[in-house]
């Protein structure tokens, strides 16, 4: 299959081969995290890798979303850092950037991701700070399990027009 735009072809790929992801790659999805745009150029982030699979598990058990985790060979977890912030309750919205940053990277380098929210769910940052240690000013955000594919999904149109709106809100046709 020819590589398309990495934007209109990112698909939530939840199964994965057991072939490793490298620290090279890992780098380039962490990387792409980090230049994720940010308010007042706050960067309130923080990014727990997770490769041990006992860790994994147990992170695959903190929601009925989360059980894909137990079988990609990494999982990233995306922390908001409150006590980073210049720019108040603009964390979420970074942490929400650099979450998609590291999915459209996953698909430019041909791996498979998916993001599964773990905020704003109180039990599950609570569950999550529990299992990584993570200080109280640090909430868990999100959790990106990234591996290589084992599911090939197609790009899909998701445009629609009844969602545009010109100069002045309208009605929806239909």
């Amino acid at each position: 299959m020819p590589r398309t735009d990495p934007i209109l072809s990112r698909r939530s790929i939840r199964r994965f081969t057991h072939e490793k992801v490298d620290e090279a790659q890992v780098r380039a999805l962490l990387s792409a995290g980090m230049c994720a745009p940010s308010a007042d150029d706050e960067r309130p982030w923080h990014f727990v890798v997770v490769t041990d699979p006992s860790i994994r598990l147990t992170l695959s058990q903190v929601s009925a979303y989360t059980y894909v985790v137990k079988d990609s060979p990494v999982a990233i977890l995306v922390c908001g850092d409150e006590s980073l912030q210049k720019q108040h309750g603009c964390w979420m919205l970074d942490c929400s950037a650099a979450t998609e940053n590291i999915l459209l990277e996953a698909n430019l380098i041909g791996l498979g991701a998916v993001w599964l929210g773990i905020y704003p769910v109180e039990g599950r940052i609570q569950k999550v700070r529990l299992v990584t240690g993570a200080p109280q000013h640090v909430v868990p955000f999100s959790i990106v399990a990234v591996g290589h594919p084992a599911e090939r999904k197609y790009p899909i149109s998701r445009y629609d027009e009844c969602r545009v709106h010109y100069e002045q809100w309208k009605k929806s046709q239909g």
